[in-house]
Formats: C-alpha cells, structure tokens, sequence
C-alpha cells in the first residue's frame, strides 16, 4: 500500500484509519466534505508532509476521482445518520464504487453487523448466516450486495465488520461517543441500551490497525472481515472506569424503547435506533479467528486502557479547543 485516499476521513473511523495510515509511513489522502474539520485533523496529526487534505462530496464520483491524486487503496469511511440510511446508504455506496471503478483501485469498506441479525453462533463467524429481521439490517445487507456486485470489474473491494466502538475519534455516529464525551465534560450522560449485559466494544485506534494490516493483503479482497473487540463488557462498568477517569460523577440515564422514542420526537436519529435495540439485549460476540489464521494477531487493548486514554483525550481536546 504506496498511497491511500480515505473517503469520510473526519468520521469516528475514518480519522483513527488517517490516524493509523499517517504513523506507518503511508501517504494519505483524507477526503471529506468540511475544509474546517480536515484542517483539525491535520493539525491534530501534527500537519504532516505525507498527508494531503481533499475537499470534495462523496456522493459526487467525480469529486473522488478528481483528489484520488494516485492512490492504489480506498478506504470507504463515510456514513449516513440512521434515519437517512433507506435513501441515501446504497447511492453512497455506489457513487465510492464507480469512482473506485473507473480508479481501478482496491476498495476496504467499513460496516458493522447489522446484516447478520439475530446470532445464531456464540461467536459469530464470518460464515454466520445473513437473516437481518430489522430495516437496517436488511439494508445493510442490500449494501453487502451492491459491493460485491459483478458490476465492478477493476474495483476489488472487502468489507471489514466493526461491533459497536469507542475511541478518542468516536462521535454521535456511535453508541458509546456522545456517552464518553459527556462523562469526559463532567456532563450528565445518556446510555443506549441495557446497562447491565455485557456487550463487545472495539477501541477504535486498535481497529484501525488491523484494517491497516488487512488492506495491505490481496488475499484479504472479495470477502468479509470480522474485526472484534477485547472481550465484553458491561455499560455499569464502562462508566466507572469512564467516570474515575474523567473526575466527575454525574448520572448516567440508560435509554431504552421509551427514552429513545421520546428523545426521537425532536432528534429524528435517536428514534431511529430503537429496532437496533436488540443488540443491547442479545449482543453479537465476533470471532476473531479467520484475521488470526490469516493476517496475525487481535489487536485488543484492555477496557481499562482503552476507555481511560479516550477520556483523558476528550477532555484534552476541549482543552486544547477552548484555548483557540
């Protein structure tokens, strides 16, 4: 991988793989809608040489080609909110595709595990069987095939699944963002979901490795990738290590059908996400075992670690920020 262009590089994950690129060396691309947000990245980054900001819309095929400035990898990190995911999540996909297409380039797009539905595998594999009963499952799954369409002929593409995650880059697109954010304020908090099962979370900058490892593989193109977390772990203790780590301790509201229901009559998105409760209720469990036969070992820092480092990161950040 000579040369990478990341498509939503701004985004929770698109700036840890920015983030993961810059440190090994690669020339990097990062791609996004909002020439404010790409110049904080790059600050962030420290400004380096081998980074080049590209301001363009993905949605437009011609923008993409236009800044792809010789790129051999495109990492497809743009997102859709929930509640615009029907309409616009496919032309998003196909829009990066036929820019892709007419790059000839290889394609590693980002996704989670909605298609798989229900579990029906303690851990779930790769092979776990595709039955998605939720709307946005199904149009995950709709997506899944339009990647993988024999449509493309010089594009090889993969797709590399996240469970829910969290990181100093994580936002408002992710479950535990706008959590740890507002516990890292010394703010009252929200939780989706049930507090007390235990759920897998993957730490975003450790995600980001391993999608760096498996872009790097021609074997890895034209197939799925499970990319799991370090383990399980329940919301209660997710703010206790977030809450000693931040100083503060202010209450932390779970949100369940109701809450999101209600929060959803002004914020369309959160009532969007209450036929993806489920997963909050019977979490999926990714298996790791086809990236370790392949590509090497999980790379999993611990909760403590993980979650600590994000805290102290955010309240740098707002540091940092009020400074300006």
């Amino acid at each position: 991988m000579e040369k990478a262009i990341v498509i939503g590089a701004t985004g929770g994950t698109g700036a840890a793989i920015t983030e993961e690129l810059i440190k090994r060396g690669v020339c990097t691309i990062a791609f996004g809608r909002s020439r404010q947000k790409l110049e904080q990245l790059a600050e962030k980054l420290g400004n380096p040489k081998h980074l080049t900001l590209a301001f363009g819309d993905a949605m437009n095929p011609d923008d993409i080609v236009a800044q792809a400035g010789g790129a051999n990898v495109l990492f497809h990190c743009a997102n859709v909110p929930y509640n615009e995911m029907v309409n616009k999540l496919i032309p998003l996909g196909e829009s990066v595709m036929e820019a892709a297409e007419r790059l000839a380039i290889k394609v590693v797009a980002i996704d989670g595990i909605y298609p798989y539905g229900k579990k029906q595998m303690d851990l779930v594999t790769e092979e776990h069987p595709k039955e998605p009963h939720t709307i946005k499952g199904k149009v995950r799954l709709d997506y899944e095939r339009m990647l993988f369409s024999n449509r493309w002929t010089k594009a090889k593409v993969m797709i590399v699944r996240l469970p829910d995650y969290y990181g100093p880059t994580a936002n408002e697109a992710s479950y535990l963002g706008s959590t740890l954010e507002a516990i890292a304020a010394g703010k009252m908090a929200f939780f989706v979901g049930n507090m007390q099962v235990p759920r897998e979370f993957v730490y975003l900058p450790d995600a980001a490795a391993m999608v760096a490892e498996l872009a790097g593989k021609d074997l890895a193109y034209g197939q799925n990738w499970n990319i799991p977390g370090a383990g399980l772990i329940s919301g209660r203790e997710i703010v206790r290590i977030a809450q000693t780590a931040s100083g503060h301790v202010k209450p932390v509201i779970p949100l369940k059908k109701l809450g999101l229901s209600l929060i959803g009559m002004s914020v369309p998105v959160m009532k969007e996400i209450v036929e993806m409760l489920y997963l909050t209720e019977e979490p999926l469990t990714l298996s790791g075992e086809k990236y370790k036969r392949f590509i090497g070992p999980i790379t999993a820092t611990p909760f403590q670690q993980g979650i600590t480092s994000t805290v102290l990161a955010l309240q740098e950040s707002k540091a940092s920020f009020a400074q300006i």
